[in-house]
C-alpha cells in the first residue's frame, strides 16, 4: 500500500498514520537482532533457507522478514532469496561499535513492550507503567535478570554513545580533584572525564549488579589506579567527593526521590557541586529529542525531563542554586548546581 502523493508529499492524515506504523519497524528490527542475522552474515552471503536452518525459523516467513529488512537498507538481496550484509546491517553484529544490537534487544524487547502497553495508565495517573506491567520497578527487574541487565547497560552506551566525549570536552572539570559518578553504570562517562583530566580521580558508584561489570570496564581502560568502584544505593548514601556527576539519573525519578538523591550528595559534602547531565527541554513547539524521551521516563520510571526553569526549582529545593548550563555537542547539557 502506497501513501505517496504527487510531489512525494504525504497528505496530513497519511503523515499521522505513518507515525503510528513505527511499531512495525521496531518489531522487525527486534527479531532481526534477536535471531543474530547480522552475525550469521558476517562471513558472507547466505540464503534465507540457510539462515532459517541456523535460527530454527520458518524459511518462507524469515525470507519475508529479510526482504523487508533489505528494503530498510540492512541487507542486500544479491540473488533470489540470498542476502548479504550492508554497512547499516553490520551495526547489528554482536559487539559492533555503538551497541545497536543490545540497544534494540533492550528497548524493543518483551519487557519494554509490556511496559508501553501501560502507557494510557501512566498518562491517566502520572505513575510509571513498569510496576503495573512487571510487578516491580525496572531496576529491581534488571537486578533479577542479568542477561536483560547486560543488554540494558549496553543500550545506555548505545543510546548515549556520543555524550561522554561531548561532556568531557564541553565542561571544565580541571578543578575537580575527586569526581563521584553517582549511578555511573559501567563508567563510560567517568572514564572519558578521567582521560581528559589526568590529574583527577574518580569514584564510580552504582548498585551491586552493575559494579561487577563496571570494574571490568575500568580495568580494561587502564584506569583502575585512578578510579575506585563502589557498590551501594544513592537513596541511602553516596561517597564523599569534590563534585558529583549524575548522568541520566535525575530524569529517572519523581521529585521526592530526586531530592533524596541530591540531599545525599549534599550530606556527603555540603561544599561540593552537583553536575546533572540531562537533556534540557526548550520552550515552544520546536522538535527536540527530550520531548519524546520525557514520555519514556513517564511510563518506564515515573520520572521526567525538565526545562531550565524546572531544574532551577528542583535544585533550589535541594539546597543548591543553578549555576551555568553548559550545552554540549550532543543533545545533553551539564546543569551545574552550586551549594546555596
Amino acid at each position: 500500500m502506497s501513501t505517496q502523493s504527487a510531489g512525494n508529499q504525504l497528505p496530513p492524515h497519511a503523515q499521522v498514520i505513518q507515525m503510528a506504523t513505527g511499531l512495525w519497524i521496531s518489531r522487525a528490527l527486534h527479531v532481526v537482532a534477536q535471531l543474530g542475522i547480522a552475525d550469521l552474515l558476517a562471513d558472507g552471503p547466505k540464503s534465507s533457507e540457510e539462515l532459517a536452518q541456523a535460527t530454527e525459523s520458518h524459511a518462507p516467513s524469515l525470507y519475508r522478514l529479510l526482504r523487508a529488512a533489505a528494503s530498510l537498507g540492512l541487507f542486500t538481496e544479491i540473488s533470489p532469496r540470498s542476502f548479504k550484509l550492508s554497512p547499516l546491517g553490520a551495526t547489528l553484529q554482536t559487539g559492533a561499535p555503538g551497541a545497536a544490537r543490545s540497544t534494540i534487544l533492550a528497548l524493543a524487547g518483551k519487557w519494554s513492550w509490556a511496559i508501553w502497553s501501560e502507557f494510557p495508565y501512566s498518562v491517566q495517573t502520572g505513575k510509571a507503567g513498569t510496576e503495573k506491567a512487571l510487578g516491580e520497578s525496572l531496576f529491581d527487574f534488571l537486578g533479577k535478570h542479568p542477561e536483560e541487565a547486560g543488554y540494558f547497560n549496553d543500550a545506555m552506551i548505545g543510546f548515549h554513545g556520543q555524550e561522554p566525549q561531548a561532556v568531557a570536552a564541553a565542561f571544565d572539570f580541571s578543578d575537580v580533584g575527586k569526581l563521584v559518578d553517582v549511578g555511573g553504570g559501567t563508567g563510560t562517562l567517568l572514564m572519558a572525564v578521567l582521560r581528559a583530566h589526568p590529574e583527577s580521580l574518580g569514584i564510580l558508584y552504582d548498585l551491586p549488579h552493575v559494579t561487577a561489570e563496571a570494574s571490568r570496564h575500568v580495568e580494561e581502560k587502564g584506569l583502575a589506579h585512578r578510579c575506585e568502584v563502589r557498590a551501594g544505593s544513592f537513596f541511602q548514601s553516596v561517597p564523599a567527593g569534590d563534585a558529583y556527576i549524575l548522568s541520566h539519573i535525575i530524569h529517572d525519578w519523581d521529585e521526592a526521590r530526586c531530592l533524596t538523591i541530591l540531599g545525599n550528595c549534599r550530606q556527603a559534602n555540603p561544599k561540593a557541586r552537583v553536575l546533572i547531565v540531562e537533556m534540557v527541554i526548550p520552550l515552544g513547539d520546536a522538535p527536540h529529542p527530550g520531548k519524546i524521551l520525557d514520555l519514556v521516563m513517564l511510563v518506564v520510571a515515573g520520572g521526567q525531563e525538565r526545562t531550565e526553569g524546572e531544574y532551577r526549582d528542583l535544585l533550589g529545593k535541594a539546597g543548591y542554586k543553578l549555576g551555568q548550563v553548559v550545552a554540549t555537542e550532543s543533545p545533553v547539557s551539564v546543569i551545574e548546581g552550586i551549594p546555596a
